[in-house]
């Protein structure tokens, strides 16, 4: 235990009981799990762990608990005894306690390295992916104070915070690292001033300094307004209208490089029909409209929808199509040779696969934030008669588990 001292993975405690009062156990940690969490041996079964690192002998905390009436349990680390070459000092005085970033403690290379070996693990899972080649995960740009959309929790009087996902305490935030600077101005005004909601969410323009804040608030202390419906950004030098309910990604300067990406994969010749399924506000397809011949972009949020339409004025190559994308793929009469996927986190539906590979595109580009989910879709593909040609891991979310991914596809 020579090294317990000086390495802890965080200090205090969320329930802050006596010692006398908590469970602890001694636990070598045996592998990744879910949630960013390392995994050991516990009670004759496994116990996910927060704050630690593969091959480490720590001391935890033992947490049991009740999640919609199943018996849960989860560790903790409160104390390094074997730590890992990997293990840094985590820089913010909220981790562990927040539980919003899982690998503030680990390398920032060591990261890169997990997050492309959880994609190895999802594709070792079928044995059509086994030997797919990998890349390297493109680190982002700046690893800290990316993120150009917060949603905080509201307690206690108008107190601004994240609940941890484990012990359920709400702890006030008054500066997260993971954030725009300009969102980290606006929490500084708005910290104790936000009773009148239980949730605020705040988003960013990084590359304009437009903002919304939603919702509406009436506070007479508050001297900048608040409730706006949508703001502006720029990206890749064209403007993108973001309305509150609709999805934009939320590292600005990663997801330019990963257009880019798509892009340069694709290799476009100019003449091609390409359909962005799950479109969003238009970021791929308005983009990447000057190197193809025809975009038909398919998204079923209306919100979406007019946010894209608002900004598309200028490109005459552009259709837009609002419904689900496994519903209208199987209606297109063209013939398709681009397709670019980005689904939600939980992948594609069944069918939109199954009007994918009966589309006979020459090309697919799938975008993806979840392992599991790609995984098990590219499966589909590849036994639908596409070979799998790059897999590009990118590094959207720093110091947590998150995952993106480009992979790209051929018709065989």
């Amino acid at each position: 235990m020579s090294n317990s001292e000086n390495i802890t993975a965080f200090e205090g405690d969320p329930l802050r009981e006596s010692d006398s009062e908590k469970e602890f156990a001694e636990l070598r940690l045996a592998s990744m799990g879910i949630l960013g969490d390392t995994v050991a041996d516990f009670e004759g079964g496994a116990i996910q762990v927060f704050g630690g690192i593969v091959g480490e002998l720590v001391r935890a905390r033992i947490y049991r608990y009740k999640r919609r009436r199943k018996e849960m349990i989860s560790g903790m680390v409160s104390e390094v005894i074997d730590p890992s070459p990997h293990r840094v000092e985590s820089p913010c005085s909220y981790f562990g306690f927040c539980s919003g970033c899982q690998w503030q403690h680990i390398s920032y290379g060591h990261q890169l390295t997990l997050k492309r070996d959880m994609v190895r693990n999802a594709f070792d899972d079928y044995p059509s992916l086994s030997e797919v080649f990998i890349s390297n995960t493109h680190a982002a740009p700046t690893s800290f104070n990316y993120r150009n959309h917060a949603r905080f929790t509201v307690r206690f009087g108008g107190q601004l915070g994240f609940s941890n996902r484990i012990t359920r305490r709400f702890v006030r935030i008054d500066e997260c690292m993971l954030m725009d600077p300009k969102i980290n101005e606006f929490l500084s005004h708005l910290q104790d001033e936000a009773s009148e909601t239980t949730n605020l969410s705040i988003r960013v323009g990084t590359n304009t300094g437009d903002y919304l804040i939603q919702p509406k608030l009436s506070n007479p202390n508050l001297n900048f307004d608040t409730g706006q419906k949508w703001y502006i950004e720029n990206m890749l030098d064209r403007e993108f209208r973001v309305a509150s309910p609709s999805f934009f990604q939320v590292n600005t300067k990663q997801a330019e490089f990963m257009i880019n990406l798509v892009g340069d994969k694709l290799n476009l010749n100019g003449s091609e029909i390409l359909v962005d399924a799950y479109a969003g506000v238009g970021v791929f397809a308005s983009l990447l409209s000057k190197q193809v011949g025809k975009v038909i972009a398919i998204e079923e949020s209306q919100a979406a929808v007019r946010d894209a339409l608002f900004g598309l004025n200028d490109l005459e190559n552009i259709y837009y199509i609002e419904g689900k994308t496994e519903e209208v793929l199987k209606e297109l009469e063209e013939r398709v040779d681009v397709i670019i996927l980005d689904p939600p986190r939980t992948g594609c539906h069944p069918s939109a696969i199954d009007s994918v590979i009966d589309s006979k595109a020459n090309k697919i580009a799938y975008v993806s934030c979840d392992p599991p989910s790609l995984a098990r879709d590219l499966n589909m593909l590849v036994h639908g008669g596409y070979t799998i040609e790059s897999v590009s891991p990118i590094d959207m979310f720093p110091q947590t588990y998150h995952t993106e991914c480009v992979a790209t596809l051929s018709l065989n």
